[in-house]
């Protein structure tokens, strides 16, 4: 990366800490939520991946979905490509739940090969964080449930980067065992 992508990559970090800043993550630590958004752009750095758009979109990923930050603002901040990379991940949540989750799994085979790349960081982070450090009321069955959702939307998302696919089959399988 030049420095002018790793300035875009820090703006993009620190915009999102900003968004994020009053949220915690559903564990038992309750732990700030940025600290999501870091670990899915360090996933992806850790497997090779430093394109810029990818990097600033995992970064952004949840803002438009969890905060007040509107696509437009996105445009206005970082550009349309990384912008649409973010939309592309992002739920609408009018929609119930149920809904939500279903059309992550239709949308997977349709977004972006860096839509894609990002939906895996945030799948692998997310199923780590539910094997390891999970919700506090949820269930062995819950978990169990939402690693079994995770893999059928990351199956949309097979054939863009086989090295992050096999860790995210082996975090689930291991995962999914120990649930057992």
């Amino acid at each position: 990366m030049n420095d002018s992508a790793i300035g875009d990559v820090i703006r993009a970090a620190a915009f999102a800490a900003d968004k994020h800043r009053d949220q915690r993550r559903k564990d038992h630590a309750a732990s700030p939520y940025i600290n999501h958004p870091l670990a899915v752009a360090s996933e992806l750095t850790r497997h090779g991946i430093v394109d810029p758009i990818t990097i600033q979109a995992a970064l952004l990923h949840d803002t438009v979905e969890d905060t007040e930050t509107s696509p437009e603002e996105l445009v206005e901040q970082f550009g349309e490509r990384v912008a649409s990379v973010v939309m592309e991940v992002t739920d609408d949540k009018s929609l119930p739940k149920a809904e939500r989750k279903r059309l992550q799994i239709l949308h997977a085979p349709e977004i972006s090969d860096r839509a894609k790349l990002v939906k895996l960081g945030d799948k692998i982070c997310n199923a780590r964080d539910v094997s390891s450090n999970p919700p506090a009321d949820w269930s062995h069955d819950r978990r169990r449930e939402y690693l079994e959702w995770t893999r059928e939307v990351v199956d949309g998302c097979r054939g863009v980067y086989a090295e992050l696919e096999a860790s995210f089959d082996e975090l689930t399988l291991g995962a999914l065992a120990d649930l057992e």
